[in-house]
């Protein structure tokens, strides 16, 4: 097929490469605008921008996809479908209507639960056995256009946002070729969505990371694993932001009040939570790489009693 493809950061760039390592003739990738970055604010390419260009593919980015400008030049191209994955606009009727086959979208959860722009953390927040992706036909909702195809992946007691997102970009480049193919073999019947079971998986934003010590040690565990590697979970320590990378769960209750570290060994502590205790295995200070708490331990002097706060 002749595709154009629409995506944005690493997630999207698995699928990119599957559809041309596959043999799609990928005559467009449009992207979002370059955005600066890190102190200097050197302004940096999106991933599917850098893969593109090392493939010799066209880019285009548009500030405003909806603009009749951006529309025409996405018409130019004659394209059989256009492939979109988190590529970071909503978009027009027009585009959604520009080619043979549509839109076709790869989404990172088995909707319709999920929809939103932060499925696979959420998934981890949630505490979901199983996760997936799912490639439909788009429409001018948010993620409620008609499934196509669909597959599981399956998600472990250790997982992380990290972790999941890399199995998810690998499932979903390899779910879009089945997609395409059976478009083209006509064998795919399209299906509704229906009803969601779960809440809008809204954009992440590190404000979310701030552990509130109420909650029970299983909701923090889950929490600290969606929210690694970014934006991360943190407490708070001696006016320290203190981020916790890694942690397990203890059944262990005391009459302490949560965010209270209630016992400290040569390589480990734990704190009191609304349920449980939760022990901590990784965390990081200001101006400091990630530790375990052991290393941490041998450097920084921390007492029973010693209160975290959100």
């Amino acid at each position: 097929m002749r595709v154009i493809f629409m995506g944005t950061p690493d997630f999207s760039v698995g699928t990119l490469e599957a559809l041309i390592e596959a043999g799609h003739e990928v005559c467009l990738a449009v992207t979002q605008p370059d955005k600066p970055k890190g102190r200097g604010k050197e302004m940096q390419f999106p991933p599917v921008k850098e893969a593109a260009l090392s493939h010799g593919i066209p880019v285009f980015q548009p500030v405003k996809v909806r603009e009749a400008a951006c529309v025409k030049e996405l018409a130019g191209y004659k394209a059989d479908v256009i492939v979109v994955v988190a590529f970071g606009q909503i978009l027009p009727k027009a585009i959604l209507e520009l080619t043979p086959y549509g839109c076709v979208n790869v989404h990172a959860s088995l909707l319709p639960k999920y929809r939103g722009a932060a499925p696979i953390q959420w998934a981890i927040i949630d505490g979901e056995d199983v996760t997936g992706v799912t490639t439909m036909q788009m429409d001018e909702g948010l993620d409620t256009g008609d499934m196509l195809l669909k597959t599981e992946v399956p998600v472990t007691a250790e997982e992380t946002g990290e972790s999941l997102h890399d199995k998810l970009s690998k499932a979903g480049a390899a779910l879009c070729m089945d997609t395409l193919k059976a478009l083209e073999e006509g064998t795919i019947v399209p299906q509704k969505q229906g009803e969601t079971p779960t809440h809008y998986a809204s954009m992440l934003n590190k404000k979310m990371g701030n552990i509130d010590w109420n909650a029970s040690a299983e909701a923090i565990e889950r929490l600290i694993r969606g929210l690694n590697s970014w934006p991360s979970a943190y407490t708070h320590w001696e006016n320290k932001v203190v981020k916790i990378w890694s942690a397990k769960v203890s059944k262990e209750q005391t009459k302490a009040q949560p965010g209270t570290v209630t016992d400290v060994t040569k390589d480990s502590f734990s704190v009191q939570t609304g349920d449980g205790t939760l022990i901590v295995q990784e965390l990081q200070i200001p101006g400091k790489k990630r530790m375990q708490t052991d290393a941490f331990l041998r450097g920084y002097h921390l007492e029973e009693g010693t209160l975290f706060h959100s």
